[in-house]
């Protein structure tokens, strides 16, 4: 049973629409102007509207216009008792799906309706098809199975169908632009335009054209009239990149549009109505930023309805080895590169690095390495000069790890780098019961590294040095 907005200033009318549509298992909704109609909007979900061509007051002309502003996707019938081809097709044109000629017989109208819904159901289903493949594809270009990232995938692909605005924060590097295109992939503006302002990389005089545009002779330089991000992002999704770095009386304006849906352009008076979907990313503390006055906190509210924090590399370590072969794989295909494969041991370096520059940081130096590399292996060598804290960091942060949990000493006049390894080995494994597993990571290796220095140092003699 769908639920059917019936719009005809002619109470009879309504009456013979209300018993048609019930006699076919709907629910009609009757009202008598435009503004009733869009008063029935905003309190009930409509899956089909059947609206008289021509009102007192706004017609149903004046009814698909408003439809479509105010972001509503409800196919429209539209009835007159004035026939003529030119009214059918500018409704057409217009937007409505159908057009019918009063009086409407009952059997044209359940034609009409059944095949009005079966487009309502096609265009869902593929919408949903559209969802799940955009969603598949973000999963594809965001590369991680961690913990810390399916998190936040989660969160985007509840968020993603909603109108609701979404502030991505986190360190620099750590793909919340990406994020934020995996919003927009997921949602049913998918389709539409996805634009991109860095608030951080415009200058201050050229910030408000960039958002809202200009009109011609606004300023020296403009010589005609130029859309803005608002304007081009009309059905879409903006993204405000480094939106901490707006200044704070574009602040105050940025907060108008995000309210009110509308604006002008540089030197014009004309005001423009769009509907846009709102990202912002930040890698400050936003609210520490309220607190300093050097950014509003009304604009906060409005921004942080949905806060998604991007982790950092350093928290999901788990996830560098696959970052690591889809670069490897990407540079090999696209140009021609001769590594395909990753030594283990590289793979060990990499994930005990901090990473400070977080996955852009990663994806630049595995590039950098890919190409300096002659072999089709990439080797531990290849970071040489990159990642040169890399090593003594690990062994710091071993040698504090593994004397805090087990107690371990290196007895007197031992230098032998190998008997120490072992000494380190035979004390993990004695921490965590003989589970190799546990042992590897205790000691900052992988597994499979921990099982080849077992069995090459099984016959090795022990040797000591006499102080």
């Amino acid at each position: 049973m769908a639920t059917i907005l019936c719009v005809d200033d002619e109470p009879a009318v309504g009456v013979v629409l209300e018993d048609a549509l019930q006699r076919i298992n709907h629910h009609p909704v009757l009202v008598t102007s435009v503004d009733d109609a869009l008063d029935v909007l905003r309190r009930t979900s409509v899956d089909l509207i059947l609206s008289d061509y021509r009102m007192p007051e706004a017609t149903g002309l004046d009814l698909l216009t408003m439809l479509k502003r105010r972001g509503h996707d409800i196919p429209v019938i539209m009835m007159t008792g004035y026939s003529s081809i030119e009214n059918a097709v500018l409704a057409i044109r217009s937007g409505a799906i159908d057009y019918l000629t009063k009086p409407v017989r009952p059997e044209t109208l359940e034609i009409a309706v059944n095949q009005a819904l079966e487009v309502v159901r096609l265009r869902a289903e593929n919408n949903r098809y559209r969802r799940e493949i955009n969603s598949l594809r973000s999963r594809r270009t965001l590369v991680g199975d961690s913990p810390a990232f399916r998190s936040v995938m989660d969160m985007i692909e509840t968020v993603a169908p909603t109108r609701a605005t979404v502030l991505l924060s986190g360190e620099s590097g750590t793909g919340k632009e990406l994020f934020a295109r995996a919003i927009h992939d997921q949602s049913p503006r998918h389709d539409k335009p996805f634009v991109t302002i860095n608030c951080a990389a415009l200058p201050d005089g050229l910030v408000e054209s960039a958002l809202f545009g200009h009109e011609k002779g606004a300023f020296t330089g403009a010589t005609a009239r130029t859309a803005g991000a608002f304007e081009r992002a009309d059905g879409g999704t903006l993204l405000l990149d480094e939106v901490s770095e707006m200044r704070l009386e574009l602040q105050s304006k940025l907060l108008r549009v995000i309210q009110e849906h509308e604006f002008e352009r540089v030197g014009g008076q004309q005001t423009i109505r769009v509907d846009v979907r709102m990202v912002a990313t930040t890698n400050r503390d936003l609210k520490a930023a309220v607190g300093e006055g050097t950014f509003r906190e009304d604009l906060y509210y409005r921004l942080n309805v949905v806060p998604i924090v991007t982790p950092p590399l350093r928290e999901r370590r788990s996830d560098i080895p696959a970052l690591v072969r889809h670069v490897v794989q990407r540079l090999a295909r696209d140009d021609g590169t001769s590594v395909t494969t990753v030594a283990a041991e590289t793979m060990d370096l990499l994930q005990q690095y901090d990473w400070p520059g977080n996955v852009r940081e990663l994806g630049n130096a595995v590039e950098r390495a890919v190409i300096l590399s002659r072999g089709d292996t990439l080797l531990p060598e290849a970071f040489a000069g990159t990642l040169d804290g890399a090593a003594r960091q690990t062994k710091e942060n071993t040698t504090v790890t593994a004397e805090h949990e087990g107690d371990i000493r290196i007895p007197a006049g031992v230098f032998n780098l190998g008997e120490v390894e072992r000494i380190l080995i035979d004390g993990a494994l004695r921490e965590t019961g003989g589970n190799r597993t546990r042992a590897a990571k205790l000691l900052g290796i992988s597994e499979r590294t921990l099982r080849n220095k077992l069995n090459v140092k099984r016959d090795e003699p022990v040797v000591q040095t006499s102080s």
